[in-house]
């Protein structure tokens, strides 16, 4: 697969969730002739991933949360809703769900993720500007070189005979001008498994096919032992019972954390705290952090019920850990690397199961049978130490608690997904290669993730960026250090909705700078090189003369007229919020015409044409990185959101 002409290509590493959200903000940003290539390497894993494949998930697991929080457009949170109430083609789904009337509140099976994520995607495709073209592609990309005019990604692909036992992979270069990794989780392979790997009963991957197999074939009285008490666990117990399980089933944690059940009605919601100042004192050791942790979270937790009295006290842990995301990044500055990584470690479950809670439709199952009288589920504190084969067949794990150590015999051995976030460990060629030539890091401070920009561009030993990005998973350890994210939330849909905003607003910058300045400047002119760390300084300059070009312009008092250039500059970042969020052609089309006229207008503009053009290229620039912020803050609700930017219907406004 070649360059087509001189458009430019896009190349998207991994077709999930992440690739698939990113694709489709890129066809609908993009305003001149661009090549996407949507690469994926499993073909049931497209607009789908681990969590959302059909193979993996039955119809019984559900989102674990509500279905009008899994749009994949933050700025319209009801469109799944709508999506599998009024097109979704039900024709194969078992009841329930073919009669069910989705609810914002209420559940939804994850499997029909896939085609939600399909669907939107087609329609993106087709309102997309003339010359932007989408292009599905097979194979997994092992390696990236990054040059002056590019990037070159190596990618296997199955052999001329079909991917046959013994076929080596056809390898092939694709050149692409920008990139974007969106390869997902990657699984952690327990050392406590190392003997039982290959072993028919032990489940490495409960979202696999052949896990999933194992489970609904097990015979009703058998005994299992599910490692780790965490959402996958949750479904793999779930599964069980409701199809009328009665063998013991033990969720083996060594925390002991159960998470909390969504009350009716539930809705995302954000309070205001003020900043909690003691966390903001020197580090000095782990036990007086986490009593300044406790004192403060005792307060907050206190001013939430008292102030907000009409909030779930079951959901008040999580308002609160919302709250305190701005306050988190300075916080975690002051805590010594080593010190952060073990905080991380010890507590990560703990602040998953603050941070999010469970539907009911999956817990009530679980916790009637934590509370039978017969003890069908039954929750052990300890550490996993091995996972060993028995005599018998079955498989003997052995636990260490502060207690005691003991061993469980069970038929059935689950593993967690258990997935792997420190990428100097991931052992695929692709990042293998990547660690190697420098074209990406792992994260420093947390060993979580990828070093990156606040824009998602992967940087260089050297902290340079580059012409590769990274949504997802790859992000978690920035999200935690920069935006004070916990939990799931550094790389769960919450965190995709805003990543693919943000990389696909960048990107589209990139290459139209490019190709403004490829037309004055030879290929291969190190100048060229420069031009995306200029862009940024020359557009703040221009943003930054906005008030003291309108105050020349109109010639008046100072003051008035610097509001007067706020006003001006706020109307254009609104109408390019709202063109980043329009889903349809037209309608973007006729945006992108007001927002010009507007920037035209907006101060004194240079007197010579060429300059005049620069001067308003620049200003798009400076508008789209403040719509970009608008549309990903996540200070505020959704609905805020549509209210901020006029998009809200009567209904919403009177909400």
């Amino acid at each position: 697969m070649s360059r087509t002409g001189t458009r430019p290509r896009v190349l998207i590493v991994g077709a999930g969730l992440a690739g698939t959200a990113t694709a489709i903000r890129l066809l609908c940003f993009a305003r001149r002739p661009l090549e996407i290539v949507l690469l994926e390497r499993r073909s049931d894993y497209r607009s789908a991933g681990v969590a959302y494949h059909r193979d993996g998930n039955p119809w019984d697991y559900v989102f674990n949360i509500q279905a009008g929080r899994m749009s994949v457009f933050r700025e319209d949170v009801l469109d799944f809703v709508r999506w599998a109430n009024h097109e979704a083609d039900r024709s194969g789904w078992p009841a329930p769900w073919a009669e069910l009337r989705f609810v914002e509140q209420g559940p939804a099976p994850r499997r029909i993720f896939q085609d939600y994520l399909n669907d939107r995607l087609a329609e993106a495709r087709r309102e997309a500007p003339p010359g932007v073209v989408l292009v599905e592609a097979e194979g997994e990309a092992i390696d990236l070189e990054v040059g002056s005019t590019g990037v070159e990604v190596t990618v296997a692909q199955p052999g001329a005979d079909g991917g046959e036992a013994g076929s080596p992979p056809e390898v092939t270069v694709l050149r692409a001008d920008q990139v974007v990794l969106a390869t997902g989780l990657e699984l952690r392979e327990p050392v406590f498994a190392a003997e039982v790997r290959a072993h028919p009963s032990f489940v490495r991957n409960p979202y696999s096919a052949a896990g999933i197999r194992k489970l609904v074939s097990l015979p009703s009285g058998a005994s299992v032992a599910i490692v780790g008490s965490v959402l996958s666990a949750y479904d793999s117990a779930g599964l069980l019972l409701r199809q009328g399980h009665t063998g013991r089933i033990r969720l083996i944690s060594r925390t002991g954390t159960l998470f909390r059940t969504y009350p009716d009605g539930h809705e995302h919601g954000v309070v205001r705290l003020p900043c909690p100042k003691s966390l903001l004192e020197p580090y000095r050791n782990r036990e007086e952090f986490l009593v300044r942790i406790r004192a403060e979270w005792d307060a907050a937790c206190s001013t939430v019920v008292r102030e907000n009295p009409d909030v779930s006290p079951v959901v008040v842990a999580e308002r609160v850990v919302k709250a305190w995301e701005p306050h988190l990044p300075e916080a975690i500055e002051r805590i010594p690397t080593a010190e952060l990584r073990g905080l991380l470690d010890e507590f990560g479950t703990a602040l998953a199961a603050l941070r999010v809670g469970v539907l009911e439709y999956t817990m009530a199952v679980i916790e009637r049978a934590l509370h039978a009288a017969d003890g069908a589920v039954e929750l052990v504190v300890g550490k996993v130490e091995a996972v060993r084969p028995a005599e018998s067949g079955r498989l003997v794990v052995s636990v260490a608690s502060p207690e005691q150590e003991h061993t469980i015999e069970a038929d059935l051995v689950v593993s967690n997904f258990g997935r792997e976030s420190d990428y100097s460990r991931v052992g695929r060629p692709l990042w293998r290669n990547l660690l190697r030539r420098g074209i990406a890091v792992p994260h420093e401070r947390t060993g979580r993730g990828l070093e990156v920009d606040g824009r998602g561009a992967l940087l260089s030993p050297g902290g340079e960026p580059g012409p590769v990005s990274a949504v997802g998973a790859l992000r978690e350890g920035d999200e935690i250090v920069r935006n004070g994210r916990t939990g799931a939330f550094t790389f769960n849909l919450a965190a995709i909705k805003n990543h693919s905003i943000a990389v696909a607003a960048h990107v589209i910058e990139q290459l139209e700078v490019e190709e403004d300045v490829s037309a004055r400047i030879p290929v291969g002119s190190p100048s060229r090189g420069l031009v995306g760390n200029a862009v940024g300084n020359v557009a703040g300059n221009v943003a930054g003369n906005v008030a003291g070009n309108v105050a020349r312009y109109h010639g008046g008092g100072i003051g008035n007229l610097e509001e007067a250039a706020r006003g001006e500059f706020e109307d254009a970042v609104v109408l390019e919020a709202r063109r980043l969020a329009s889903r349809g052609r037209i309608e973007r089309d006729l945006l992108d015409s007001r927002l010009d006229a507007c920037i035209r207008s907006m101060g004194e503009r240079p007197a010579a044409p060429a300059d005049a053009a620069r001067h308003d290229r620049l200003m798009r620039v400076v508008v789209n990185r403040a719509a970009v912020e608008r549309l990903t803050d996540v200070s505020v609700t959704p609905r805020q959101l549509r209210r901020q930017l006029g998009m809200a219907t009567a209904e919403e406004q009177e909400e």
